[in-house]
């Protein structure tokens, strides 16, 4: 934490997380938040479903929920930053309060159900900056009150292929009712369809390459889940798992005042239980399809366990609030020191390393 941030965050603190949360947004956007000594070094690159990452280090989505900020983000380190969840219509989201924080566990409860502006603010947004360096992904999801979920994340599929470097089909949060039942039988084999035709017929028609299409899914997954999904995404084709959303279990919190507020656990209380379940995931999908690990990072050594289980991506929000906007540049400086270290040629040589010990160690209940 840099002493700025260590010195500021009480006084932030002090206000309720979402009133930080919008300030968080609005410094970002008034350039309050000074460039940072961003490394780049060719160590870090990857390439993953055919997009050149400057580095393995992403913002995951619920920051910038409406993308009012995508390169205001990406100036603070990020390799790439999702945006969203957006879904067609506006909506509120649950009722406040909604967003709790833990600073002593450095965890955060969230239900704010998929609250957003709506596709089309986003979408004129991202359309302004098309010709903008940075990756940039698309996170979407459904209405609360749809009558047709598929239909509306072949909306946004449509809506958003022309400005996103890549789509993201978010079916795992534990905040809208139902939602994840799309994660298997049926429902997800439908949905997988839907949302790879419309990709592709969309593409087709404008004579543009295909954007990948990601797919993010829950810590809270049995192993014929796993399978399941791992089966289903490699027959639709589906270009990548994002692994994991929030959790609904409380492991790491139990005795904590807030432990019986409804929603998804993040931060640090969920990296062993999102780190077990993506090497499972490395396991189920082999060496060739990509996935994008999330949950509990919140230091270059995290990060690194989740390459080292996995991940060719790796993507962290809660471990901004509290450890503040240097955290990335923190990370890949110290990605590098690791690199140095152990004389390294590339960040992803660390991929999978670790899988099988893991795998072999105790499972998440």
């Amino acid at each position: 934490m840099s002493l700025i941030y260590r010195l500021g965050r009480p006084a932030l603190f002090r206000f309720e997380p979402e009133r930080a949360h919008a300030l968080s947004i609005g410094a970002l956007k008034r350039g309050l938040v000074r460039n940072m000594d961003i490394p780049v070094d060719g160590r870090l690159h990857v390439n993953v479903a055919g997009i050149a990452f400057p580095n393995p280090l992403g913002l995951a989505a619920g920051y910038d929920k409406n993308a009012e900020v995508p390169d205001e983000a990406l100036r603070l380190g990020f390799g790439f930053v999702e945006v969203g969840t957006l879904t067609p219509r506006p909506q509120e989201g649950n009722p406040r309060p909604r967003l709790f924080r833990l600073p002593k566990e450095k965890a955060v409860i969230n239900r704010m159900g998929f609250n957003n502006e709506g596709h089309a603010d986003a979408a004129e947004r991202l359309a302004a900056r098309v010709r903008k360096p940075g990756i940039v992904g698309v996170n979407i999801g459904a209405n609360k009150d749809s009558a047709d979920r598929v239909a509306d994340y072949v909306e946004g599929v449509n809506v958003f292929e022309s400005f996103a470097s890549y789509l993201t089909i978010n079916i795992s949060s534990p905040n809208t009712p139902g939602l994840r039942a799309f994660q298997s039988g049926s429902e997800l084999d439908r949905l997988l369809k839907a949302v790879i035709a419309a990709r592709n017929g969309y593409a087709a028609m404008m004579g543009t390459p295909r954007k990948p299409v990601f797919v993010k899914v829950a810590p809270d997954l049995t192993e014929d889940q796993i399978e399941e999904i791992a089966e289903a995404a490699a027959k639709r084709k589906v270009d990548g798992l994002i692994v994991s959303n929030t959790t609904i279990s409380r492991d790491g919190i139990e005795s904590h005042p807030l432990a019986k507020e409804a929603g998804g656990l993040s931060g640090r209380p969920l990296m062993r239980r999102s780190t077990w379940v993506l090497a499972r995931f490395r396991r189920a999908v082999g060496p060739d399809f990509p996935l994008i690990g999330v949950g509990g990072v919140e230091d270059a050594r995290t990060a690194i366990i989740k390459i080292e289980a996995g991940a060719d991506l790796v993507q962290l929000y809660s471990g901004l609030v509290f450890d503040g906007p240097h955290l990335p540049v923190r990370i890949l400086k110290g990605m590098l020191r690791v690199l140095d270290i152990g004389d390294i040629d590339r960040i992803s040589d660390l991929r999978d390393s670790r899988v099988d010990d893991i795998l072999a160690g105790p499972k998440p209940d």
